[in-house]
């Protein structure tokens, strides 16, 4: 065994993102600071409990740190309480359900075909915690819930938290009438803000805390910028049984070397979240009408197509999900293929859609105009008008341009890994 072997690979995962255009629409590229974070020696302590009160000494420089993120979330989310301890999105779901449910009661979500996270199912953290699932009735055309028929089946079956927020999230939710049927029933609300946490911090989009729900989690490295963990944001009433949820309930050390990532990620957003937010919306909303233009199916024409960093395609009469997302591949285009509203669960492995994400391309510095050449090259690609290999080789040459982490206090190439100083 040789430890070189492991480099090679991840030198040769380096250099395929280097010539390709990254639009999974869960993922995102770190600046150089926070890339630094992640080999200091946080990596290698621990820091159980709370700001100090740790169960283990040595700890007063990481206290610091910890209050900064604190300090930053509460700030960048205008909220009253927040929690940064959750290593990943479903660590911070799972806490936040411990927090607000019991075994036994019963939620509503959206189900995984009309956008919800697999973690508000059965199949994952929802079922863990011995939830029972209701899904929402989905109005397919609007891409939204069915407020009408939510309110009846709701006071029907008194759920004890309802779920907002969505995997597949095109346009903002209806918070605050969720909010009036969960107060007529006693309910909680809680928004998992993953897939829109850097539109929200800046300011692109609805602030659920504002709009009435008691808990938002997110995690950190979709639209927000910093390294993969999460936050969990909520109202000063519910502090005491999220922290408990998460130490000592669902986290014991919460990866420190991230942990510090995060306050410079933070800081980052403070100073240039705004303009970059608004950005990847309008880039968003540029790809998906030169994909409509070029006469593909994209979801939500009637509505504007997206109002966050994604968007979504139909792809069925071009052979699906799975075919087109691999010969998008084969030309050097990264993204995923995705279930439709009106897919069953049995679809995962083929379903109708893409799903595309333009949040990392955006901090790569691509514009409207660069939208428009990434529609046409997806459209050379699906329509097999050139050779994968003269595509491959154009979208190679096109990427050049595009090798700097933008919006970031020491912009960088964003394939080399930065020296230490």
């Amino acid at each position: 065994m040789n430890p070189s072997r492991v480099f090679d690979i991840i030198e040769k995962h380096t250099k395929m993102m280097e010539d390709s255009i990254p639009l999974i629409a869960s993922e995102n590229i770190t600046s150089p600071l926070v890339r630094r974070c992640y080999v200091s020696d946080l990596g290698h302590r621990y820091a159980e409990g709370k700001v100090g009160e740790r169960f283990y000494e040595g700890c007063s420089y990481i206290d610091e740190i910890e209050q900064m993120a604190i300090d930053l979330t509460r700030k960048i989310f205008e909220v009253e309480h927040a929690n940064v301890q959750p290593i990943s999105g479903v660590v911070a779901n799972i806490a936040a359900f411990f927090a607000l449910t019991s075994a036994g009661d019963t939620i509503m979500s959206l189900s995984v075909p009309c956008g919800g996270h697999i973690s508000h199912d059965t199949v994952s953290a929802a079922g863990l915690r011995g939830l029972r699932v209701v899904h929402y009735p989905f109005n397919n055309e609007e891409m939204t819930i069915d407020l009408d028929r939510t309110a009846v089946i709701a006071r029907e079956i008194e759920p004890k938290l309802f779920i907002l927020g969505s995997s597949l999230i095109l346009f903002r939710q209806p918070v605050s009438e969720i909010r009036k049927i969960a107060d007529e029933i006693g309910a909680y609300v809680m928004y998992d803000a993953s897939h829109v946490l850097g539109l929200i911090a800046g300011k692109s989009f609805q602030n659920p805390i504002k709009e009435g729900a008691d808990v938002m989690t997110g995690s950190t490295h979709k639209t927000f910028f910093g390294p993969q963990r999460a936050i969990i944001a909520s109202k000063e009433g519910l502090a005491e049984d999220i922290d408990r949820a998460v130490f000592p309930g669902v986290v014991s050390n919460h990866h420190l070397n991230t942990l510090a990532g995060y306050v410079i990620a933070a800081m980052e957003m403070l100073e240039f979240g705004e303009r970059y937010a608004k950005q990847v919306v309008k880039n968003a909303k540029t790809l998906a009408e030169e994909l409509y233009n070029l006469g593909y199916r994209v979801l939500g024409e009637n509505k504007g197509f997206t109002e966050t960093h994604q968007v979504a395609v139909d792809v069925k009469e071009h052979g699906g999900g799975e075919r087109v997302a691999k010969k998008l591949e084969a030309v050097g285009i990264i993204l995923n293929k995705n279930l439709l509203p009106w897919d069953s669960i049995e679809d995962t492995e083929d379903p109708s859609g893409i799903r595309i994400g333009v949040q990392e391309v955006t901090r790569l510095g691509m514009k409207e105009e660069d939208m428009r050449i990434l529609a046409n090259f997806i459209d050379a690609a699906i329509r097999e008008k050139k050779s994968a290999a003269t595509i491959r080789e154009e979208i190679k040459e096109f990427k050049k341009n595009f090798r700097t982490v933008k919006y970031s206090f020491d912009e960088f190439d964003a394939y080399r890994f930065p020296e230490l100083k």
